[in-house]
């Protein structure tokens, strides 16, 4: 069974932990990979071309002029297609891009993300990743220490002064483990994981 380093905030060892080998040792399987970062990308994706309809175009409610006996055309509305500032028809509207995933594809390629991570060795455990307050510096700090260019850490449970803390670095992003998603494992170089985060991980997808 392989096994982790644990470390505390000044990357003095304090211990180890155990990791399930068919989560951290399995194939990396990168055509799943592909797949499932492709449907993330297309999930965020937002269709943002629109336009109105006749029935969307502000005015147009009364009839410009009466049925017959006028000499011109009938018309029932100023907000039609062929009229200036009219609606338009068949024009283009906001496009759901999203589609779906089967749930055995997305469990897989989350595992094989986290082989690939801890296979790179850039995978770390900390004992816990608890600040006193609100402060980036300190965050920013941890990052130094442990000499990381960009870091996705995974903690459990509601950690504010985390979450807040790291909000202003670009390099790091702070999710919560039940969040934790094949995207953002490959998109940061390092994943650090609590001991906690680290357990409930495991029991999720070892099932």
């Amino acid at each position: 069974m392989p096994q982790l380093d644990v470390y505390d905030l000044g990357k003095s060892k304090v211990g180890n932990v155990d990791l399930d080998s068919s989560i951290f040792e399995a194939p990396v399987k990168e055509h799943l990979l592909h797949s499932v970062v492709n449907w993330q990308l297309a999930k965020k994706r937002s269709g943002t071309a629109s336009t109105k309809t006749k029935g969307e175009v502000r005015g147009g409610g009364a009839k410009p002029w009466k049925q017959k006996h006028m000499g011109r055309a009938r018309q029932g509305s100023i907000r039609a297609p062929h009229w200036r500032k009219g609606g338009v028809v068949f024009g283009p509207r906001p496009k759901d891009w999203s589609y779906s995933l089967n749930k055995k594809t997305k469990k897989n390629a989350l595992i094989s993300a986290l082989s690939l991570k801890y296979s790179e060795g850039v995978l770390i455990a900390l004992n816990e990743f608890a600040l006193p307050e609100i402060k980036t510096k300190q965050v920013a700090e941890f990052v130094k220490t442990f000499e990381l260019k960009s870091a996705l850490i995974v903690v459990s449970g509601e950690n504010e002064n985390l979450v807040k803390s790291a909000k202003n670095l670009k390099n790091v992003k702070v999710i919560d483990v039940d969040g934790l998603n094949v995207y953002d494992i490959l998109k940061f170089e390092n994943l650090i994981v609590t001991q906690e985060s680290l357990a409930r991980a495991q029991e999720v997808l070892k099932h």
